[in-house]
């Protein structure tokens, strides 16, 4: 499956485009909650939630005192927009 151009919405993308984009960035999808992605990098790690309404991303023991730094993304963002804020780490 293509992807729509980056500067598309995310609400403009199929959901098997969305699944197809991030397992295209390393992410792994969760077997019993097909909604909930993960993501390791060498420098941080986060769990991806597909929302009825937006991205949930949560950057694993990021913030001060190991605390988890949640940020979320409307669907109304582009994926180049999207792909930029989330990958870039917390």
């Amino acid at each position: 499956m293509s992807l729509p151009t980056a500067d598309t919405p995310l609400y403009n993308h199929p959901l098997p485009a969305l699944e197809e984009w991030l397992k295209d960035l390393g992410c792994q999808q969760d077997s019993e909650q097909l909604h909930c992605w993960s993501i390791t990098t060498s420098n941080w790690q986060a769990e991806i939630s597909l929302e009825v309404e937006e991205i949930v991303v949560s950057y694993l023991n990021a913030a001060e005192g190991k605390r988890d730094l949640s940020r979320s993304f409307p669907y109304s963002l582009s994926r180049e927009d999207v792909e930029a804020a989330v990958f870039s780490g917390p």
